[in-house]
């Protein structure tokens, strides 16, 4: 039940019409002025009303990111986290507040633009501020909030100051005010409070606990907190002291812990300290601190070891309440509630050298449960926060810099992880087991690489595990594991089979059971680029059953979508596709655009596939990159855009061949042979021999565009263009001059002239005032797409907001 709001009646119906006739709304006034109390009736019938604290974050990357967190949202590697807000907010009926928020946090021009922007992007984001500043922005909507009126001298002695003193001395159980008798001191006190609610309200505690005669007037909040601080019994000061430590909303579990208190004693002297106003309850029963009276409380505390018993509470909450052991934890685990809390006792730890080992040990120990919950930049954050705080024990502190750079890549992009990586090794060195250490950071590196679509550097670290893992030979199997879908990915079949079988050879540890499915997912693989496809069927279907059984999701996700390109008929199990690993997420989605087109839905199964280009070069997944392009173009082709289904396809040819994937290299020749012909091109019988010639040594049967769009090849491709199995520099460079047509010379000026067809569609857009999801929905793209061409855009003009982009639209109009 929410305090009640007295004396604001004028100001709440300004607030109420202010919100449902602007989107941001700024509620602003000084220090104690009932701001947070306010923004809550306001907005206590809201259904989607959801609460950001943005009391101590000082910079917009903070404040961004605690929004996405309460939205339960997160930025795509590559993406800004503004963008993800405007997506996350725009269609929804979201009011999202801010509170305590500091407008000048890293400049009031950067978090009040900032804010503009998400406002000028969206058709139905809707924000609400509390701060004792505006920002000054053209979207905002000011609410001023100043003291109560107090009676004047010759006045009645009523009103709301007066009204809010009875209630709440009462409330904190104190005799009724006689306003006759005690007329005097009742305008001794509230003149002394200058009409601001927070005194009023430490005024009336003190009054209820000595009688208003004793009550001492304080010339400031600081000193009327003191007052009120006096009044308290040895628990309850001890307590204040302690939560003015925490810099976060905390649980009654962890109050007790730094209180030295049980919780049983714990939650009376809690609720004492909110019924005197010195606690606050959250809405999820969280207690938290007002920040004039956490700063004095830090003061009472400074001379006190208060400090050092909260921070050695806070330690021994972590150490009881996370996982034993360092590979187990619960997405559902209950601390989770207190993650900031616990992020605070990692850093506190790990800032002194006396308990770096401990706070390495905790960080360690939380990371599966972290994982598991799919909280990633969490998850990161700690682990390298932990890193940078200084060395930590050699082997864990090489778990601990291999899992962050496992974090930080599926957060951030594929190769952010790389330099973590070279932090463990740095650990590794130091640890007894050197060589084994060593090993699994270079299985991790393989797997990055791998995943990035850089298969000979790939290869080199998976086997540079193998060797280095001499003794215990717990790296090899993963390693081989990594060697057998590099083999697959280059269609080098016989390779892919031996190693397969290798692994499913060696016997299984409960732990390990993943590594023989994925191998067996493989083999799969290679049975359907074979035309085995009753045997690539029925052995997806093995792996989907088994993992399931243990629970390994990812595994079962990877085989349900070569099960679902092989059954039509197949129903898929239900996930949130937002919370998946970008690795599986990507695969996935595209299986999702895939069996779109297959329906006839081409323009969804199109925007579907852009997005994953998007999301695939963002996080630098260089295979699914290549997929998403393939499937993107045959949605060109559908709709007879044979441009940018050739611009779509050079694309992936030349990703393709990088990698190397000859077959894929041989899925782009296809379609592009398609292409040729359909444009009347003689030489698209030479692009289907040459697709031809890279399928042949490997057995490999043609599938997608080779069927769909067949193309009579020639009898041999070109003189020079194929090699050892693979399309040579010279093959590739010949393919991009069959499709180099007049346009690709045109002569263009103007600083437009830098941006594609793409990304000018998307600025023009932006100049007749349309948002990114309106441009989404007639370009047939996703939000999210839209926002990338505006990235990139950004980036060519130098510019950093659509208002300037509309503009030098405009003038080239205009020109």
């Amino acid at each position: 039940m929410l305090t009640p709001c007295i004396g604001r009646e004028r100001v709440r119906e300004v607030l109420d019409t202010a919100l449902l006739s602007s989107r941001w709304v700024s509620i602003v006034g000084p220090p104690g002025a009932g701001k947070t109390l306010l923004a809550r009736h306001a907005t206590a019938h809201h259904s989607g009303a959801a609460w950001v604290n943005a009391r101590d974050l000082h910079d917009v990357d903070s404040v961004l990111s605690a929004c996405l967190d309460v939205l339960e949202a997160s930025a795509a590697p590559g993406d800004s986290p503004e963008g993800a807000l405007c997506r996350v907010l725009d269609g929804s009926e979201t009011l999202l507040v801010l509170d305590g928020l500091d407008i000048d946090a890293g400049g009031p021009e950067l978090l009040g633009a900032t804010f503009q922007q998400v406002i000028e992007a969206t058709r139905t984001a809707r924000l609400a501020v509390t701060s004792l500043t505006m920002a000054g922005q053209p979207g905002e909507r000011v609410v001023r909030v100043g003291p109560l009126p107090v009676p004047g001298t010759h006045e009645p002695l009523a009103g709301p100051a007066v009204e809010l003193l009875c209630h709440r001395v009462e409330a904190a159980g104190g005799y009724p005010v006689d306003l006759v008798a005690d007329e005097r001191d009742v305008r001794r006190l509230l003149s002394a409070a200058g009409g601001l609610p927070l005194l009023i309200e430490q005024f009336a505690v003190q009054v209820a606990l000595v009688g208003i005669a004793n009550v001492v007037p304080a010339g400031s909040l600081s000193q009327a907190v003191h007052a009120s601080y006096a009044l308290l019994d040895a628990d309850q000061q001890r307590c204040f002291r302690r939560m003015a430590q925490m810099t976060t909303p905390v649980s009654i579990e962890v109050l007790a812990e730094i209180s030295d208190v049980s919780r049983e004693v714990a939650a009376p002297v809690a609720a004492r300290l909110v019924r005197r106003s010195l606690l606050e309850v959250l809405p999820d029963g969280r207690f938290d601190m007002l920040s004039p009276i956490r700063r004095h409380g830090a003061f009472l505390a400074a001379s006190t070891d208060d400090a050092a018993r909260a921070r050695a509470g806070l330690l021994r909450w972590a150490d009881r309440v996370a996982p034993d052991h360092e590979n187990f934890g619960a997405a559902d685990a209950p601390w989770l509630a207190d993650l900031p809390v616990m992020r605070n006792a990692v850093l506190a730890a790990c800032a002194d050298p006396t308990t770096r080992d401990t706070g390495y040990g905790l960080a360690n120990r939380i990371f599966s449960s972290l994982y598991t919950s799919m909280r990633t930049r969490e998850a990161v954050e700690i682990l390298e926060a932990a890193l940078v705080s200084g060395d930590g024990p050699a082997a864990i502190g090489a778990q601990v810099a291999r899992r962050a750079g496992i974090a930080a890549s599926e957060l951030r992009g594929t190769f952010e992880g790389l330099w973590l990586l070279d932090r463990a090794d740095e650990h590794a060195l130091n640890a007894e087991e050197t060589d084994l250490e060593l090993a699994r950071n270079a299985s991790i590196r393989a797997e990055m690489h791998l995943d990035a679509g850089d298969l000979p550097q790939a290869e080199r670290e998976a086997q540079r595990a193998i060797d280095l893992d001499t003794v215990s030979r717990s790296i090899v199997r993963q390693a081989t594991r990594t060697l057998t879908d590099i083999a697959v990915s280059r269609g080098n079949f016989a390779a892919a089979t031996r190693a397969a079988a290798s692994i499913m050879a060696s016997t299984d540890t409960n732990d390990e059971r993943w590594i023989t499915l994925s191998a067996r997912t493989l083999l799969g693989r290679v049975a359907l680029e074979q035309g085995r496809t009753v045997e690539a069927t029925s052995a997806a279907r093995a792996v989907v059953r088994e993992a399931r059984e243990i629970a390994e999701d990812r595994v079962a996700l990877i085989a349900e979508t070569l099960l679902r390109g092989l059954d039509p008929d197949y129903v898929p199990m239900d996930v949130d596709r937002d919370q998946l690993p970008w690795a599986v997420r990507l695969p996935v989605i595209t299986q999702d655009a895939r069996d779109l087109l297959s329906s006839g839905e081409v323009r969804r199964a199109a925007g579907l596939a852009a997005d994953v280009v998007v999301l695939a070069d963002s996080s630098r997944l260089g295979r699914d990159a290549v997929d998403a392009r393939l499937l993107l173009s045959r949605c060109f082709v559908t709709m007879g855009d044979l441009d940018q289904a050739a611009t779509t396809l050079l694309n992936a040819l030349d990703q393709a061949a990088a990698a190397p994937m000859p077959l894929r290299v041989a899925d782009a020749l296809d379609a592009l042979a398609y292409v040729a012909a359909q444009r009347g091109r003689s030489e698209s019988r030479q692009l289907a021999a040459t697709a031809a010639s890279l399928r042949g040594p490997r057995h490999a049967t043609p599938w997608g565009y080779a069927v769909e769009y067949a193309v009579e090849p020639a009898r041999s491709a070109p003189d020079g263009w194929v090699a050892d199995g693979e399309l040579t520099e010279h093959g590739l460079r010949a393919v991009l001059g069959i499709f180099a047509g007049p346009e690709a010379t045109a002569v263009r000026t103007g600083p437009l002239a830098l941006l594609t067809p793409a990304e000018r569609q998307v600025a023009d857009k932006i100049a007749d005032g349309l948002t990114s999801r309106q441009i989404a929905d007639e370009l047939f793209i996703s939000p999210r797409t839209v926002d990338a061409h505006l990235s990139h855009i950004y980036r060519k003009l130098d510019i950093n907001t659509r208002a300037r982009l509309a503009a030098m639209v405009a003038d080239d109009r205009a020109g």
